[in-house]
């Protein structure tokens, strides 16, 4: 290995930290704790046998290998001395500049305690070599840390002192105040407080809506079904009517008036002492003597003769034993057990037995007997009395 010639050494205006007398100027000398003597005359030594003053080039200089015991590892590169302000950087410039830098490293990882200014004369600190161009130095600035705990270390000294509280995500978002994140929070805290009353509110009004709609359409729905109903019943009311009023054209087909050209002169229950019961017990038709009088109804003949009060007096039975008594006639033209249809002749009108003048006196006995009103009868089966 080649050894490295050092540079000459121009005059120091100061004495090292190492020295205990200065004298400025040429022709000046001081003199070191280790009794080591300099001066313009370039007499002097320093450390490890050499002599810094020594530049001529015809000389012999002895080969130098460090080893790691005598030297200490440098990382990074190495980088040869500057001048500045005409100050060489000779092996004292170097100790004063590594202990700087030694100095500053440590109160860099010291990021517990506050920092504490450092003040130095305008006439050392201008003439200070910059830390980061010494050799073995300048790789604590520019090389990472090599081991996880110097990383760390590392990394919390760059990290902010506000990171208290701070989440992962809000990390992962770039957060890096405390203050900020926490006012970050209230207001998200408030928005989604807001956002859940918004949503409360249109859930309310939404469901007053939806019950107004509803109440609405059930309202509308129970008119509907009324006026439904009202037309059913209205309709069935008119079919009802209509079926009647079918089955009385029917009936009325099948059934006649018993004479023509009659007035109702006495009705079923009047009272009076002209009958023997005290009431009248028929209708009673007043027509001319001799005016046809004509089968109601099919049936068969059961009696025909003369009956007391009654006269003369024919009494059809109906198919459902239905009897219809025709009193007061004046002469009787069918016989018992006789078959008769609706409108056949079986007599006629006449004033026969108890009575005042000529007249068709009807009785209605339904098949246990008992006489009811032959006009509500006869109106019954479709007929206009």
């Amino acid at each position: 290995m080649a050894s490295n010639k050092p540079a000459p050494e121009s005059p120091s205006r100061f004495v090292p930290e190492y020295g205990s007398d200065f004298v400025s100027g040429p022709g000046t000398a001081f003199t070191t704790d280790y009794g080591t003597a300099y001066g313009t005359d370039r007499g002097g030594e320093f450390g490890n046998g050499f002599r810094a003053d020594e530049a001529e080039p015809d000389k012999a200089w002895e080969e130098w290998n460090p080893t790691e015991e005598s030297v200490r590892p440098v990382r990074g590169k190495h980088r040869v001395a500057k001048q500045r302000n005409g100050l060489a950087r000779s092996s004292t410039v170097l100790g004063v500049g590594v202990i700087a830098a030694v100095g500053a490293g440590g109160m860099a990882t010291a990021q517990s305690k506050p920092p504490v200014s450092i003040s130095l004369p305008d006439s050392i600190s201008d003439n200070l070599p910059d830390a980061k161009s010494l050799p073995g130095v300048g790789a604590l600035f520019s090389q990472a840390p090599e081991s996880e705990a110097q990383q760390a270390e590392a990394e919390l000294a760059a990290a902010p002192l506000t990171t208290a509280g701070i989440t992962t995500a809000e990390a992962e978002r770039g957060t890096t105040d405390a203050g900020e994140a926490l006012r970050a929070r209230i207001l998200q805290q408030a928005e989604q407080q807001q956002g859940a009353a918004d949503a409360e509110a249109k859930a309310a009004e939404e469901k007053a809506a939806a019950e107004k709609a509803a109440a609405e359409a059930k309202k509308q729905q129970d008119a509907a079904e009324a006026k439904i109903a009202a037309e059913k019943k209205k309709a069935e009311e008119e079919a009802k009517k209509k079926a009647e009023a079918l089955r009385l054209a029917k009936l009325a087909a099948s059934y006649a008036i018993p004479t023509s050209s009659y007035t109702i002169t006495s009705t079923f229950g009047e009272a009076g002492s002209m009958w023997s019961s005290g009431y009248h017990t028929g209708l009673d038709f007043a027509a001319p003597t001799g005016t046809p009088i004509k089968a109601i109804h099919s049936g068969t003949i059961k009696s025909a003769g003369y009956s007391g009060s009654y006269g003369y007096r024919t009494v059809l039975e109906l198919e459902d034993g239905t009897e219809l008594w025709f009193c007061h006639q004046s002469s009787m033209d069918v016989t018992v057990g006789q078959k008769v249809t609706t409108g056949d002749t079986i007599g006629r009108v006449g004033a026969t037995g108890n009575v005042t003048g000529p007249h068709l006196h009807l009785e209605v006995h339904t098949p246990d007997g008992t006489g009811i009103d032959p006009m509500t009868w006869l109106r019954a089966r479709g007929l206009t009395v």
